[in-house]
């Protein structure tokens, strides 16, 4: 493991905080050695709302990952979410510096700058730029122009930005942790990288991460990211109208929306003969789900289509206002892909399907191997995309101003919590 790099993602979701410790390879390929799952505190709609609460739930899943890992972790790459999050396209321009024409590492530097020179008030910070594709002369589409022969050249970035104090919080939850934040990465790019294939992002295609709290929505066209947004709503919201519905807890309602969600393993539970057999598989046995209220069975059907379709039509007719607004459903030939957890809920697909009125798929999170079998499910793309995203990306322009001043609390901190361990 010594010759391995060591890449850690701390995924911090509205419902869940994740934490993924791997070892990277020369050739980029991702092992996972360690991770860990909770429900998450303090958090709200993809932003902090209690620090305390939120930094006590990081501590516990980053300590379970670092034991199962063997590993103590210094760095992270953190996960960003809410409806903060804002995303423009922007060009830069600039002359090719050196006599013979040829372009270098520092022309490519000085052009993506120029594309990061974007108006923005004080409250924003620049959370990504990506370029996604340059322009040489009066050749376009390049991808990458390293040692190209060219005058003038030009590019055109993604650029993702989220609110200042968001970050902040976020960041110094990761600080009071003990770590320091080696890259903030937006949950929907980071869903992209393991969940899309390199056909679908080059043909067009839009991710949809269905998330406890927030839908993000990503759309690719030739290769890259062109619109990124969030809707302040997901699979939590089904979850309360169930509790609503059903006058019973938040909990309770979960335990039914995941037991709706896999209705052939209930069936197979069911009476051995035929009739028994579909009588119950119109109902659902609340009785074997322990819940605390007083609840026996209820019709799926009257669930299903009367209380969650409802919701998730809306939440989709609001993703799909959102690719009107873009302007690029007509770019996206490979359709939609669907991941995070709300991915899962029961008749999502064909829902979509219907509603979007384009082709719709799962996003099973692809691209790591090893202790694997916890995470192989949509909820947990983003995290597992965290990891990749670093693996990959790690020299990168991806580094907040905010950074440089929290690394050093964040050392003083683990420092400190290992000094007191050795006291008596």
């Amino acid at each position: 493991m010594s010759k391995d790099k060591v890449v850690v993602g701390v995924d911090i979701g509205s419902s869940k905080i994740t934490t993924v410790i791997t070892t990277v390879q020369n050739d980029s390929s991702v092992n996972v050695i360690g991770v860990s799952t909770l429900a998450a505190r303090g958090l709200r709609k993809g932003q902090v709302v209690d620090i305390e609460e939120a930094v006590a739930a990081i501590s516990q899943s980053l300590e379970a990952a670092e034991r199962m890992a063997g590993y103590s972790v210094g760095t992270a790459f953190i996960s960003v979410d809410g409806v903060h999050i804002e995303s423009q396209n922007s060009k830069g321009v600039v002359a090719i510096a050196d006599a013979s024409g040829e372009i270098t590492t520092e022309d490519v530097t000085r052009v993506i700058e120029a594309a990061r020179a974007i108006s923005l008030p004080s409250s924003r910070e620049i959370l990504h730029v990506i370029p996604r594709y340059f322009v040489v002369d009066s050749q376009s589409g390049i991808k990458d122009p390293l040692g190209m022969t060219g005058v003038r050249m030009e590019v055109e970035t993604h650029i993702i930005t989220g609110a200042t104090t968001a970050l902040r919080n976020i960041a110094k939850c990761a600080s009071l942790v003990g770590i320091d934040v080696e890259g903030m990465v937006f949950s929907g790019l980071a869903s992209s990288y393991s969940t899309l294939s390199d056909t679908e992002r080059e043909l067009g295609v839009i991710l949809v991460d269905f998330g406890g709290g927030t839908t993000d929505i990503c759309i690719f066209t030739e290769g890259s990211p062109i619109y990124c947004s969030v809707i302040p709503v997901g699979a939590r919201n089904v979850t309360n109208d169930l509790a609503i519905g059903l006058r019973i807890s938040l909990e309770s309602a979960e335990k039914i929306k995941l037991a709706l969600s896999k209705p052939p393993k209930i069936a197979v539970e069911s009476g051995e003969n035929g009739p028994a057999h579909k009588e119950d598989s119109d109902h659902l046995d609340i009785a074997a789900l322990a819940i605390e209220e007083d609840l026996t069975r209820v019709s799926k059907k009257t669930l299903i289509d009367g209380i969650m379709k409802p919701r998730l039509r809306e939440i989709l007719n609001m993703v799909k206002i959102e690719i009107q607004k873009s302007g690029l459903g007509g770019l996206t030939p490979s359709g939609v892909v669907l991941t995070g957890g709300g991915a899962e809920t029961s008749g999502m697909i064909e829902l979509a399907r219907h509603e979007l009125g384009m082709p719709v798929r799962i996003g099973i999170p692809q691209g790591a191997t090893g202790l694997i079998d916890e995470i192989s499910s949509p909820a947990f793309a983003s995290s597992l995309g965290l990891v990749i995203y670093g693996a990959q990306f790690q020299q990168e322009d991806i580094r907040l101003p905010l950074v440089g001043r929290i690394q050093v609390k964040g050392i003083f901190n683990k420092g400190l919590g290992w000094i007191k361990s050795l006291l008596p």
